[in-house]
């Protein structure tokens, strides 16, 4: 971990599924709020997995947050706070461009700005935005979950249609939990057909 500037910074936390993104996101957030730094904390409006207007986790945890769309609600909701979270990044509408134009005008103004999402879709294909910010970040923490099948280090989402890996011309962005998604490492991930 480095250790934070006076000034704004970028901050990613990225990984596969059931990799602890937003539990790590909401560790963090919790010391914000102890230590009474003013914040916002957003969530995708399309995530309604486990609660409306809150970031979930997948083990329960969770934090008030505003339901957005884009990039641009958050930097229209930012004013007086002096660090912004994002979680599930990946499911804003915006492009990568404007995603990373947004979050380095926060850090630009002071802001210490912590997104969390995934790295790589279920084609195992960078996500842009999260890959733009991973460039740009003072921080980026990859996360790893557990292979369901071997153990390994997970390092990917593998999406199942009917227990089968999904085709490659599948949507993009389909929201699911552990009906949906498994976590794979390199090994035993299988791409779709």
């Amino acid at each position: 971990m480095t250790r934070p500037g006076a000034g704004g910074r970028i901050e990613v936390i990225c990984g596969c599924m059931y990799s602890g993104k937003t539990e790590e996101l909401i560790r963090r957030m919790r010391q914000v709020m102890i230590a009474r730094q003013p914040c916002r904390i957003f969530t995708p409006r399309l995530d309604t997995r486990y609660s409306f207007g809150h970031i979930a986790s997948h083990t329960g945890a969770t934090l008030g947050a505003v339901p957005v769309s884009s990039i641009n609600e958050v930097l229209a909701q930012a004013d007086a706070a002096q660090v912004i979270a994002i979680d599930e990044l990946h499911f804003l509408e915006d492009t990568a461009e404007a995603i990373l134009a947004g979050c380095q005008h926060l850090a630009d103004q002071g802001m210490r700005v912590i997104v969390a999402g995934l790295d790589q879709d279920y084609r195992a294909a960078p996500f842009p935005g999260m890959m733009q910010l991973m460039a740009v970040a003072e921080q980026v923490d990859k996360l790893y979950a557990i292979c369901v099948r071997c153990g390994a280090y997970a390092t990917r989402s593998q999406r199942l249609i009917n227990g089968r890996p999904a085709p490659t011309d599948a949507p993009t962005l389909v929201v699911g939990g552990l009906d949906l998604y498994e976590a794979r490492c390199r090994s035993c991930y299988e791409p779709g057909r």
